[in-house]
């Protein structure tokens, strides 16, 4: 992985996934350098000077996408206020879920991303599903471009990432290429959904996907019967959770295997493993609506799949990175070994050879996303043809 600030692993996560989420390396660059010297005091350490630094980048950006936005080149002013979000939002990752600004930072990134894709992506709406009393924020982009209702994959993401860094990945254009659209949504305890409306996160993930498959099912322009769902980070247990319950689901995608979370966060007490934002344990408990660390430690057994996706009866992919310094790769064998009633099951180790080893191959995300949108793809095809029922 490209190590910006050595020894900082939190960090050097955030440099490695805004440059592959549509970042240029020299805007990162201008972000980083000014707070070298505090990323060597640790990842908790600096991260207001890290948003300061990162903010000013984007705040150049947002005003040349202004200016090209008034000269009649919506294409550029797209794209440089692409750029803008994903920087605030990997600024805004960092801070401490203690602090009071970052939610407006948060705002900004949204607002920003909303206005790129007016100018040079209107295939991703914004959108709300239904949940509960309240709504979980989403982007669909509509891949239906012949009339015809096309499948869908409902991406959710993990403990600190967004629906806005889901865009970034650019899965959504991969899986358009192949005729699929997606739902990428903040499901409870991320992004929108626990910034703005306060929905922490909940062990019976198959809540929420029968959330989104409900609303999916009311779009004429989506294939009731070919609705997917991909997780990744924390969405490796967030998914393989729901596809074991909510049999509406044709497939499933463990985009890094987070079979016992629950387990790795006592590894994490006991220094284990990289954390993957600072302020970690602050962050734990934000995310997942619990009052100290004790509590959580408790309640974050039940954090695991073993027993749960023996009841997964659709095809399975596990993708994991060999060198993955958050979870081990071993849990990656462990879901795969367990799926034994899926009619596919594929487990994708990526290597040090390769790429796409460090955490759900951050460090060559494209390389990842491609193989998950094949995956998809094929399998969908698959299924049309009989050779998976």
């Amino acid at each position: 992985m490209f190590e910006y600030f050595p020894g900082n692993y939190v960090w050097n996560l955030g440099v490695v996934a805004a440059l592959n989420s549509g970042g240029m390396i020299d805007e990162v660059d201008r972000a980083c350098r000014p707070i070298r010297d505090l990323a060597a005091r640790g990842s908790d350490v600096g991260t207001r000077e890290f948003m300061d630094s990162w903010r000013a980048v984007a705040d150049r950006l947002e005003r040349q996408a202004a200016e090209s936005e008034k000269a009649g080149h919506p294409r550029t002013a797209g794209q440089e206020y692409f750029r803008a979000s994903v920087y605030v939002a990997q600024a805004e990752r960092m801070q401490s879920a203690k602090d009071a600004g970052r939610n407006a930072e948060y705002r900004r990134s949204v607002d920003l991303l909303l206005k790129s894709c007016a100018l040079i992506e209107p295939a991703t709406t914004k959108v709300a599903v239904p949940y509960e009393d309240t709504t979980l924020p989403g982007y669909f982009h509509n891949a239906a471009t012949d009339g015809r209702p096309a499948p869908v994959l409902i991406l959710w993401n993990g403990l600190d990432s967004t629906k806005e860094m889901m865009v970034g990945s650019g899965i959504h254009r991969e899986l358009a290429a192949r005729g699929i659209s997606t739902l990428m949504v903040d499901c409870p305890g991320s992004g929108e959904a626990l910034r703005l409306q306060g929905l922490t996160a909940r062990i019976d993930t198959e809540v929420w996907a029968a959330a989104c498959v409900d609303w999916l099912e009311t779009r004429d322009d989506v294939r009731g019967d070919r609705i997917g769902l991909a997780g990744w980070s924390l969405g490796g247990y967030y998914a393989p959770r729901a596809a074991a319950f909510e049999k509406r689901l044709a497939l499933c995608v463990a985009w890094g295997a987070n079979h016992d979370w629950g387990a790795v966060q006592k590894r994490r007490l006991d220094r284990e493993g990289e954390n993957p934002v600072p302020h970690y344990w602050d962050h734990v408990l934000w995310v997942w609506g619990q009052p100290d660390v004790d509590t959580f430690i408790d309640f974050a057994a039940d954090i695991r799949l073993d027993g749960v996706v023996e009841q997964i009866t659709v095809p399975f992919l596990v993708a994991h990175g060999e060198s993955d310094r958050q979870i081990p790769v071993a849990y990656a064998h462990r879901s795969y070994e367990q799926a034994v009633n899926s009619p596919k099951r594929e487990l994708r180790i990526f290597t040090a050879e390769e790429g796409a080893t460090e955490h759900i191959g951050l460090d060559h995300l494209p390389y990842v996303a491609g193989f998950v949108a094949d995956w998809v793809s094929d399998t969908f095809a698959g299924l049309d043809e009989g050779h998976l029922a």
